[in-house]
């Protein structure tokens, strides 16, 4: 018990900051519940405010960037990129926005995470990976479409390289944030949630690119793993020493 209040002394601002931080997730859940205002909702409602606006681009990635301090759903926003502002624009504000966003959860989980638990038991080998190979581990997880904001804060908590997590998120995200601006480009007409008509070439564009993100996580893999396998064992060769040959 001792144990635990001094743990709790040491991190008292960091446990009063995550107390907080909770709340505010629930209290935007119950607000938002009791007005029925669902993910899809808020994005039908926010299209309609940027789009009549010279600073909707602006506003548009500033709500993106502190989006996932509410876990809001990165997809919608995505989407509504494509519509609003097209194919070429709407990829070039959604880079921007989805990059902003990465690191604002990177730097959440480090501030709030760095310290609260010392000894991370059997994850510790991961852990240890992500740290040694911070841009091959976050490439992969991007390719292959892990949740968005739980890679940022992991990535944060467990203190990876900054620089490695921003450069492996911003290539990881750009095929699978091409499919999804160019989905949402294809919609023609009002964003109603109901099915719309669609434009065959950014629909085939968005069908592409997503195809092209699974493959690139599969070769990425597939490198990373011969690669493993190579430093394996040239460590045991190393380790094994020159083999000894016995005399004339």
């Amino acid at each position: 018990m001792g144990r635990l209040l001094n743990w709790m002394a040491r991190n008292r601002s960091r446990l009063v900051a995550v107390a907080l931080w909770v709340v505010a997730i629930g209290a935007w859940n119950v607000w938002s519940s009791q007005r029925n205002l669902t993910p899809l909702a808020a994005v039908q409602a926010l299209i309609e405010v940027l789009r009549g606006t010279f600073w909707g681009p602006a506003i548009y990635i500033v709500i993106y960037a502190v989006r996932p301090l509410l876990f809001f759903p990165a997809t919608f926003l995505t989407i509504a990129g494509g519509y609003l502002f097209g194919p070429y624009w709407g990829l070039f504000y959604t880079i921007v926005a989805g990059n902003v966003s990465a690191a604002v959860a990177y730097l959440a989980g480090r501030l709030l995470g760095r310290g609260l638990i010392q000894d991370l038991g059997p994850l510790a080998p991961y852990a240890d990976r992500m740290r040694a190979r911070s841009f091959e581990t976050v490439l992969i997880l991007r390719l292959l479409f892990a949740p968005y904001d739980l890679i940022g804060y992991l990535a944060g908590f467990l203190t990876v390289s900054f620089r490695g997590f921003l450069v492996g998120t911003a290539l990881g995200s750009l095929p699978g944030s091409l499919a999804v601006v160019s989905f949402g480009a294809a919609i023609q007409g009002d964003f109603t949630g109901e099915l719309p008509r669609l434009d065959p070439a950014n629909l085939i564009l968005g069908a592409v690119m997503l195809i092209v993100s699974l493959l690139l996580s599969r070769w990425v893999r597939a490198r990373e793993a011969r690669a493993t396998a190579a430093r394996l064992r040239a460590e045991s060769t190393v380790t094994a020493g020159p083999a000894l040959t016995p005399d004339a």
